[in-house]
């Protein structure tokens, strides 16, 4: 499995057309949860493969599926 950090980010699509990361996590707070991630993963088995948190990557790949994304607004 391949876990690269700058994807795991959170965005408010709430306003225009572009998200806002500003309510993601500063790296001080999500490095230490993306570390117990692929620790977790690891422990689980899985093969995990990193590169460097929060560095400017190129990554290439075959994206054969779906894509999720999770929307969520407050209830009201």
């Amino acid at each position: 499995m391949l876990v690269v950090s700058q994807f795991t980010l959170y965005g408010d699509a709430r306003k225009g057309r572009r998200p806002t990361w500003q309510a993601a996590a500063p790296g001080p707070v999500s490095e230490p949860i993306y570390e117990a991630v692929c620790q977790a993963l690891r422990d689980a088995g899985t093969h995990v493969e990193t590169g460097v948190f929060g560095a400017d990557m190129a990554v290439a790949l075959l994206n054969d599926g779906p894509v999720t994304l999770l929307l969520d607004t407050p209830a009201g």
